[in-house]
């Protein structure tokens, strides 16, 4: 079904006027020459700006897939294989390879000239006979990897109609047939897939197979390589486009730590979650918000089919690591209940992009696994709950850190609630919640107290006890706090005479979160570590100055 929904795309996509075996190929230069073969110069489509990167402008081309074998593109290719051309300083056996992609670039030439009588090829075959590189004006910054072909006066041979069908001839599988397991007819399948996927993370750069057989051990019937899974020539070249369509759109992928996600509709219809997922914008997400919650009931889901796909590498080979078919409606109601999880106060109240949420759980982006963001996509696309082992990342990494960030409190909730679908999540755990009596929420909300005390009788410290002590008083409050609460006395005697305001609201906050705890946990389990972490993150957001307003609100007999 995956590919069947991949070569559908292709139809409608912009490759879907490319001609058989054909691709959209960055060619550096042009060679000119007129209707005798005579060399009239070089003409390079670089953009002019220097880029790094200018391979020069895209032509419609022919197109195979090669490893290491000598393999010439028709009319069409790099320039060792064109003019035989290779750096001064390659080495011998380098050169020598050159001349033979050369050779047989020549080759096929002069069969297209047999096959097709067309006088533009037959002028490039006698340029080509006549070549003499010594006497040749190549261009300075010609390089043997750039990509060259030509044009006869005015026209370039590869536009030709019979040098597209000579190529897509050469190109055939065998004449043997098989069900095709994408279009279901009895077709040529092909040996090898016409199309590498390129740009996946991690990946080789030439692109690799999604389809493929390299051993024995994957070989069935005695079938090799693509033979395995019979495709035919225009259902390979068909979900091959619409990949490499996907991949290069802005708007179809995304790409996080090792996976790259790609996103379609079944019509071109204007909706894709790419741009509210990598980088969500508060007045997005309020739409979206708005769109589900606001009008349930009265506006039906829609029902426009809606495929994800991610893609990983492995070894050499295209690695399918999940597929989704749903539709635009489920997407969207799930991708809110998404935002919605994520919310938590704060002095931005931002929502948090799926790259901050999956790096906050490792010590740095290059250590991202496959399975983080994945946990992540399904839970915004399909509403699958966050697995515990996020929320043991989560815990872990604060403890390991010695704060909690933004984006791992929004982990910690969301890996909570998103267990309990459909209930306690509107507002839940948003904010400071005065009503919590759980002594590790209370727990958390201490250590945020004791370090605020901190910070106001010594303004300017570097290092706090959140530095010091938050693993421990995350995970085995009964062994610490005994210690830090002396502490705290010290600094409230010296604000009691230097700071007598502050000594007073932050006297009145320790006294509130201490009136909840009886006494404090020996041990906290997995659970109580997210709620610790929370009741610190919480108190943090709401400050000192608003946490001891509320707590006065909610304890009036405690006003002088």
């Amino acid at each position: 079904m995956l590919l069947q929904k991949l070569k559908e795309y292709a139809a409608r996509s912009p490759a879907a006027d490319l001609p058989p075996m054909y691709l959209a190929t960055p060619i550096k230069w042009l060679i000119h020459l007129d209707q005798e073969g005579k060399f009239l110069g070089f003409v390079s489509t670089s953009s002019g700006t220097k880029k790094k990167n200018d391979r020069g402008k895209e032509y419609p081309a022919p197109s195979l897939v090669r490893a290491y074998g000598i393999k010439p593109k028709l009319l069409a290719d790099r320039a060792d294989y064109v003019l035989g051309f290779i750096e001064e300083d390659a080495k011998p056996k380098d050169k020598k390879r050159a001349q033979d992609c050369h050779n047989a670039f020549v080759a096929l030439i002069k069969e297209c000239v047999r096959a097709t009588r067309a006088p533009e090829v037959l002028a490039v075959e006698k340029f080509l006979d006549n070549l003499d590189l010594t006497t040749l004006s190549l261009p300075a910054d010609i390089s043997s990897g750039d990509n060259v072909t030509f044009v006869v006066d005015g026209t370039m041979p590869i536009d030709l109609q019979g040098v597209r069908e000579f190529w897509a001839q050469t190109q055939a599988s065998s004449e043997e047939v098989a069900q095709c397991l994408v279009c279901g007819k009895l077709k040529p399948p092909m040996k090898r897939q016409p199309i590498k996927v390129k740009g996946i993370p991690g990946g080789q750069p030439s692109g690799m197979a999604l389809v493929s057989a390299n051993a024995a051990a994957f070989e069935s019937y005695g079938l090799e390589a693509s033979l395995v899974a019979p495709i035919c020539q225009e259902c390979a070249e068909g979900y091959g486009r619409a990949l490499e369509q996907l991949i290069r759109s802005e708007d179809t992928h995304l790409t996080i730590g090792p996976c790259v996600y790609l996103f379609w509709t079944r019509e071109d219809q204007g909706f894709s979650p790419v741009s509210i997922l990598a980088s969500p914008e508060p007045g997005d997400v309020k739409a979206l918000l708005r769109s589900v919650y606001g009008a349930r009931g009265a506006m039906p889901l829609n029902p426009m089919d809606f495929y994800a796909i991610a893609l990983s590498s492995s070894g050499g080979r295209v690695a399918v690591r999940d597929w989704l078919a749903t539709t635009v409606g489920e997407v969207q109601q799930n991708l809110a209940r998404y935002f919605r999880l994520q919310r938590l106060a704060d002095r931005d109240g931002q929502p948090v992009g799926l790259f901050p949420l999956t790096a906050s759980l490792v010590a740095a982006s290059k250590d991202i696994r496959v399975n983080i963001p994945e946990a992540f996509v399904n839970l915004a696309l399909k509403g699958t709950p966050l697995p515990r082992w996020i929320l043991y990342e989560a815990v872990r990494r604060s403890a390991v850190e010695q704060r909690v960030t933004r984006p791992r409190a929004c982990v910690i909730k969301m890996a909570l609630l998103s267990q309990e679908k459909g209930t306690r999540e509107d507002g839940y755990m948003e904010q400071l919640d005065l009503a919590n009596r759980n002594p590790a929420y209370l727990s958390g909300r201490l250590l945020a107290v004791l370090e605020f005390i901190q910070e106001a009788a010594l303004p300017g410290i570097k290092a706090t006890i959140v530095d010091r002590y938050y693993g421990t008083a995350s995970s085995a409050p009964a062994s610490v706090y005994g210690r830090l609460l002396r502490t705290a006395q010290s600094h409230l005697a010296k604000l009691r005479k230097d700071k007598k305001g502050a000594y007073t609201v932050l006297q009145r906050l320790l006294e509130e979160v201490l009136a909840g705890l009886k006494m404090f946990p020996a041990t906290l389990n997995l659970q109580d570590q997210a709620l610790f972490a929370l009741g610190y993150y919480h108190q943090r957001a709401a400050g000192w100055s608003a946490g001891a307003t509320a707590a006065a609100k909610d304890h009036p007999e405690d006003e002088e």
